[in-house]
């Protein structure tokens, strides 16, 4: 973990954090996304709370940047891309034709784990950031976030995507944990059941790409089926994502003394189950693949890092929930999510990790490095969740969870197994 945090600070950046090459280092000519700022933010906030030294700083300077060179003091909300050059204000160019939910959903999970970290300016850039998804982003007639919005707000494209709305669903509960106000809950919840509903129908594979009116449309950018944001087909990264989200917002029901419809456990095991079949090893080398079409053939073999790291959030938490479900634990289920946690960290340890807190962000099919489509190690965000993962429970979120002192007490909603702990997970195939 420090390792990683202490690579990460080779993003800072006067106008905020930015993409990092293999080696650790930004040109300084490069654009910054708002999307790598708010995720240093939100994993140094997490350091912090852990008491991690020259963690805060990080932090502070990361609300700085999301406070003035990213926001838009025109229009409000944050521009989704700028120049690295900051004017005589201190802030920044935008060079982004749009504003997008995904970035905007980061800056809403950055600032609430920076309010947790209680840093200066986190509350009042926590209060901007959900006024921006009321009056912005959540589509209140479909309950689900627009993917994009003109730079005046004034106008939408047609397109609507589960990827943003992935994230913000993340970014809600970590909100509805700081502020205790259930509509973040509840909408979350509503990203969750349409999801699960288009992936039931899609043999629980998630419709990435859809119109307007949320009809899937399965063949969009088949023309471009490696692009970074909306890949064409089906991402089994996704499945372990929300399978992951499912688990979390159950846990999140659990503590507010709501109850947990059915579908919730049901749906994010099969989504795992699914992502599993269908993305690792598929051609006899380990790895998840990237895509695959709605049928589950595999499109683009390459591997992300982020996929693994997700797959080791997702076991962590399905076998929480299994431990902490109603009656006697399935110990047959608990054993095979051990087994999965064993394999996806031994892979990770192989050929994602080249050294300690440098993570190789993609691989081609045969685990060798690649940078066709995520090159550099522009940032440390996923894995730094996946080794948390399994340190703190379901629910609530990092920040929230360690600031309650949960660190290291996974088992503090349920039961723990006698004589097993993550820590001791056995490694298996899948």
């Amino acid at each position: 973990m420090r390792a990683l945090l202490d690579f990460g600070r080779n993003a800072a950046v006067p106008a905020g954090f930015g993409q990092m090459d293999l080696d650790g280092n930004v040109d300084p000519a490069d654009p910054l996304p708002l999307f790598i700022t708010c995720r240093m933010v939100h994993v140094y906030s997490l350091g912090t709370l852990m008491g991690i030294p020259g963690c805060g700083p990080m932090v502070d300077h990361g609300i700085r940047s999301l406070s003035l060179a990213f926001y838009d003091h025109e229009h409000g909300g944050w521009f989704d891309q700028i120049s690295p050059k900051l004017d005589a204000q201190g802030h920044g160019v935008n060079l982004a034709a749009n504003k997008m939910a995904y970035s905007s959903a980061f800056v809403l999970l950055a600032a609430a784990s920076a309010a947790v970290a209680n840093r200066p300016g986190a509350q009042e850039l926590l209060s901007k950031a959900m006024a921006d998804q009321d009056q912005h982003w959540w589509d209140r007639h479909y309950q689900m976030v627009v993917d994009d919005r003109s730079l005046d707000f004034s106008s939408t494209s047609s397109y609507r995507g589960m990827n943003a709305n992935m994230h913000t669903c993340e970014a809600y509960l970590a909100c509805a944990d700081v502020t205790a106000q259930t509509k973040w809950l509840d909408r979350a919840l509503a990203i969750l059941e349409r999801m699960r509903v288009n992936a039931q129908g899609n043999g629980w594979r998630i419709p990435e790409h859809y119109s307007s009116d949320w009809q899937s449309q399965l063949g969009y950018n088949q023309d471009n089926p490696a692009d970074q944001f909306r890949p064409y087909g089906c991402t089994p990264g996704h499945g372990m994502e929300f399978a992951k989200l499912l688990i979390a917002a159950g846990g999140a029901l659990r503590r507010a003394g709501r109850k947990v419809p059915h579908w919730v456990g049901q749906s994010a095991q099969a989504l795992f189950d699914r992502a599993g079949q269908d993305g690792w090893a598929r051609n006899g080398k380990p790895g998840f693949v990237y895509t695959t079409d709605a049928r589950g053939q595999v499109v683009i073999a390459d591997r992300m890092h982020w996929v693994v790291c997700e797959a080791i959030g997702a076991a962590v938490a399905l076998r929480r929930a299994e431990l902490d479900g109603e009656g006697e634990p399935d110990l047959g289920k608990v054993e095979h999510y051990e087994h999965c946690y064993g394999t996806w960290m031994e892979y990770a340890a192989q050929y994602v990790i080249a050294s300690p807190g440098k993570w190789n962000h993609q691989l081609d099919q045969n685990n060798q490095l690649a940078t066709s489509i995520w090159p550099g190690r522009p940032d440390i965000y996923h894995a730094v969740q996946a080794l948390l993962a399994g340190r703190v429970p379901v629910s609530p979120a990092f920040a929230q969870a360690i600031d309650q002192g949960l660190l290291d007490r996974p088992e503090s909603l349920g039961k723990q197994v006698p004589g097993r702990t993550q820590g001791n997970v056995g490694a298996g195939a899948w």
